[in-house]
């Protein structure tokens, strides 16, 4: 049962959350089944910024994830689109307008002693030219797509460059 209706806000919006995602991984479809656990199951959310030409994507060097796209755990009464933003003014200084689907939901482990979570990646698109302000030790940069990068999770360098294809496909950015 949810306990109140600041959690049941967060739960239905993590759900919708991952109804529009774009794609569905590790069983993020069946979490919606447990929504009623989810006032007290950990909660991930990340944003794969691009730039204005689809051709670089946004990463910052997380101590021991390698290089991952800004995100981390949506703090408590957050909503994941919420924590997405927030991590990636945190981590980057960039204040955007996420795209209004999310780009993909999992089910993974952030760390080998960690118990799942629930994560969701919002995609967003900014100039390249925006000043970078970064955690200290945690430096961010933009990468070619074209590139390889290496992160913690080997899959989502694929899974990036096949949303920023979609993106370049559609008319969600204004193209």
């Amino acid at each position: 049962m949810i306990p109140d209706a600041f959690s049941r806000r967060v739960a239905e919006a993590a759900a919708a959350d991952v109804r529009l995602a774009r794609v569905r991984l590790d069983g993020a479809g069946q979490w919606l089944t447990t929504i009623g656990q989810v006032a007290t199951a950990p909660l991930a959310a990340e944003v794969w910024v691009f730039d204005e030409d689809l051709a670089r994507v946004l990463l910052v060097r997380h101590r021991w994830r390698g290089w991952v796209p800004p995100g981390g755990r949506v703090e408590p009464g957050e909503t994941p689109r919420e924590g997405a933003r927030r991590e990636l003014f945190e981590e980057t200084g960039i204040a955007v307008e996420l795209l209004p689907e999310p780009a993909a939901a999992t089910v993974r482990s952030y760390g080998t002693e960690w118990a799942a979570t629930l994560g969701l990646s919002f995609a967003a698109i900014a100039s390249a030219a925006t000043p970078l302000v970064t955690e200290r030790g945690q430096p961010a940069a933009w990468t070619p797509l074209k590139e390889e990068w290496s992160g913690y999770f080997p899959g989502d360098a694929s899974r990036v460059r096949q949303h920023a294809r979609w993106l370049s496909g559609t008319t969600a950015i204004g193209h």
